[in-house]
């Protein structure tokens, strides 16, 4: 089970939910987000942040090596955190689970229209999505791409 979380960047323009596997780690494992419009962001520290494409996660080191642990096998790094989804974006990049849902209904409205432009959309759509994220520079995306281009 995955639980979400709304989190509001430093700045407040923006949020994101956030999902945090198997209810491990609790929203108090992130001390700060920022999102690619704030303007005080701070130097990156790959023992205790994680960023991409313009958000960065500043996640409290402490609580996460204590909540996870029992539980996550890996080295506890803010990489671990994200990759694994102990505490991650919740779809692909910020907001993704929103867009996505656009995308399918736009697809979907061709159903009765053009069932052939239905199938043959709705089949492609999933790939085609992943390598645009992925070439836009979503770290999630090109994860995928590099699983699938491995097999």
């Amino acid at each position: 089970m995955c639980v979400a979380h709304v989190q509001h960047c430093s700045c407040g323009a923006r949020s994101v939910s956030l999902q945090f596997r198997d209810n491990i780690l609790s929203e108090q494992v992130v001390a700060e987000l920022y999102c690619p419009s704030c303007s005080q962001k701070p130097v990156i520290d790959q023992n205790t942040m994680l960023s991409d494409n313009g958000w960065i996660i500043v996640y409290n080191m402490d609580i996460a090596k204590f909540a996870g642990s029992k539980s996550i096998e890996h080295p506890i790094t803010p990489a671990v955190l994200f990759d694994e989804g102990y505490c991650t974006w919740n779809g692909i990049y910020p907001g993704d689970t929103i867009d996505s849902v656009a995308e399918r209904a736009k697809i979907t409205s061709l159903a009765k229209t053009d069932p052939r432009e239905y199938v043959k959309r709705l089949t492609s759509w999933g790939v085609d999505r992943m390598e645009r994220l992925a070439g836009e520079g979503w770290r999630k995306a090109r994860e995928g791409a590099v699983e699938k281009t491995a097999l």
